[in-house]
């Protein structure tokens, strides 16, 4: 893995002033993979849920909006409480705050503004949503600190990652209801899996400092791990849609994204990092395929 990192040398960012460049690079909007693993479980609720267009296309704007700056938000307080550990993987040495380039203040500055962005998103949505919204910011704070006490960090992200499914569905409807938990435990299942994947990428780097992941845990018997994984997440997508009232098309569409995570469990090959992050990386593509099966589930 020597080398090897996922900082790329090209994109739009590139084209910032440059003294804006290290700020894009802090919050990862060179890469934009992260703001859909966070934007896609609040869009499987709004389509779900959303009585009406309007609503829901409205709906659709603020959480992608606001899954862009929290996303940002938490690489922010992520790197803030990793920098020391950074320093020492391959793959986060030339990170901002990691390698001196911004210094704690800049972050905590740069911080607070995404924070303030994101309390504007936040004060359009209904009051319930608004309440899940603030709470969200705990563990958003505590996911950092996972690492370092439990081999299960990956569930903490998933608790995260996955809160765009109540929240969504609160924004739509003003309460929360089974399907929503339902499609909140299908992403918190489907994260376990694919972040998994992703922090082999770091998982000697992460044995020699002491930082602990399922990766490290599971290691050689991941595949049954992402088995289980991502069984879970089918089926609690199809009781979350049954409990919904959609129709068995929709049900029947889940196949796609089925086969897609399976295409993950037999390409998986946990000591290649290149192949890990594109594995990774694949999930947009499995939480359209999820989102279109719920739109079809409503015919």
């Amino acid at each position: 893995m020597e080398g090897f990192t996922d900082i790329r040398p090209g994109g739009w960012v590139r084209r910032l002033p440059r003294a804006l460049i290290p700020y894009a690079i802090l919050g990862r909007f060179d890469r934009p993979i992260g703001s859909w693993l966070l934007f896609l479980p609040g869009l499987w609720a709004i389509i779900l849920a959303a009585q009406g267009l309007a609503l829901g296309f409205w709906l659709v704007l603020l959480f992608a909006v606001g899954a862009a700056v929290m996303r940002a938000a938490g690489c922010v307080v992520n790197d803030l409480w990793d920098r020391k550990l950074d320093r020492m993987v391959e793959r986060t040495k030339g990170r901002p705050l990691a390698s001196g380039i911004l210094k704690p203040i800049d972050a905590l500055v740069f911080l607070a503004l995404l924070l303030a962005i994101g309390l504007l998103v936040l004060s359009q949505l209904d009051f319930t949503a608004r309440i899940l919204g603030v709470v969200s910011l705990l563990p958003v704070a505590l996911y950092p600190l996972a690492k370092r006490v439990t081999w299960w960090p990956q569930i903490v992200l998933g608790v995260v990652f996955g809160w765009g499914a109540p929240m969504g569905y609160a924004a739509a409807t003003g309460r929360l209801q089974w399907p929503a938990m339902l499609l909140y435990l299908a992403a918190i299942c489907w994260i376990l899996g694919y972040d998994t994947i992703y922090a082999h990428q770091d998982r000697e780097d992460d044995a020699l400092i002491g930082v602990k992941s399922t990766a490290r845990l599971f290691a050689g018997n991941t595949r049954p791990f992402l088995v289980f994984c991502y069984t879970a997440t089918i089926l609690l997508l199809v009781a979350a849609m049954l409990m919904a009232r959609l129709s068995w098309f929709g049900i029947f569409a889940l196949l796609l994204p089925a086969a897609l995570l399976a295409r993950q469990i037999v390409k998986l090959d946990i000591d290649d990092p290149e192949r890990c992050l594109r594995l990774f990386k694949s999930n947009r593509e499995v939480g359209l395929a999820v989102a279109l099966a719920i739109l079809i589930g409503q015919v």
